[in-house]
């Protein structure tokens, strides 16, 4: 019997990005490309509102909205909240998931190349991504492992998990061809993936890979009323992934000065400049490399 009977493939979760919309458009025209034999996939557009609008979210970012207890608590009505409370019960409900696992999609305005989530030590997910990774060697391992009850992304509504797969830089509302293909390559191999390891087949997986761990956001500069003073410094512009040393410049004031990283060890930079994050003036966040193992 086979271990995974449901994949769902979810885009538009945040609805100024325009990658997972338009794939699965093109898959519910073409379904033969994300279908298998071994078990069913689904394609679910997660904010059809904020899509619609083109923006982000309409009153919360739909993505931090599925842990446990948000999603049975009646008094968070906001759109988001309802929104993640339909998906629960479509896919879920997460205390039982009627679908295995789910694919989710996203795009970043940072430099990040092609960036796998794993935010579960499940085998599964952990194979998945080293399966990917295999094959793409560009591609890089964000791992922030969760217990899937507590995770508020909506990846956790799968039984086993799921893989959040980001991909930039694009400007939000826009398509690139190149993004747009990479994330369908990649999203090609993760169903392979499910579809070999229902047949029994033996891949030949390391015990271990390189990845990066989240440290924490980093904050714009600001003055006493909370507005912008700095920028992220062009010497870090488009720097995802490269090592931050102390002294190393980190900003760059509105008049010109440079503000340097005053941490006491060198990590490593990832959504450096994000668009999105500008609601919450955060420039960047910091990682450090980790490595990932995989158990059997």
């Amino acid at each position: 019997m086979p271990s995974i009977k449901h994949v769902a493939i979810t885009g538009g979760t945040h609805g100024n990005e325009l990658t997972g919309v338009y794939l699965l458009k093109h898959w519910r025209n073409n379904p033969v490309q994300v279908c298998r034999d071994s078990f069913a996939t689904e394609l679910h557009l997660a904010n059809p509102k904020a899509h619609g609008h083109n923006r982000r979210y309409l009153d919360q970012d739909l993505n931090r909205q599925f842990n446990w207890p948000d999603l049975n608590d009646h008094a968070l009505c906001g759109y988001e909240q309802n929104r993640a409370k339909s998906l629960n019960t479509l896919l879920g409900p997460k205390d039982e998931p009627r679908v295995d696992f789910v694919l989710d999609l996203h795009t970043t305005t940072a430099n990040m190349g092609v960036t796998l989530v794993v935010k579960s030590d499940d085998p599964l997910v952990t194979g998945m991504a080293f399966y990917v990774k295999q094959r793409l060697p560009e591609v890089t391992l964000f791992h922030e492992p969760s217990e899937r009850m507590d995770d508020n992304f909506l990846i956790s509504l799968g039984r086993r998990h799921g893989l959040l797969i980001e991909v930039g830089p694009v400007p939000q509302g826009l398509l690139r061809w190149d993004i747009y293909h990479q994330t369908e390559t990649v999203v090609g191999h993760c169903l392979d993936y499910l579809e070999a390891v229902n047949r029994g087949e033996a891949l030949e997986l390391p015990a271990e890979m390189p990845g990066f761990r989240f440290v924490q956001k980093v904050q714009l500069p600001e003055n006493e009323r909370g507005e912008l003073i700095a920028m992220v410094h062009p010497n870090l512009q488009d720097a995802d992934y490269q090592p931050i040393a102390p002294g190393d410049a980190l900003f760059m004031t509105l008049d010109g000065q440079t503000l340097p990283y005053e941490g006491e060890e060198t990590l490593y930079g990832a959504f450096i400049n994000e668009a999105a994050y500008y609601d919450r003036h955060v420039g960047l966040s910091l990682m450090r490399p980790c490595t990932i193992k995989r158990s059997v």
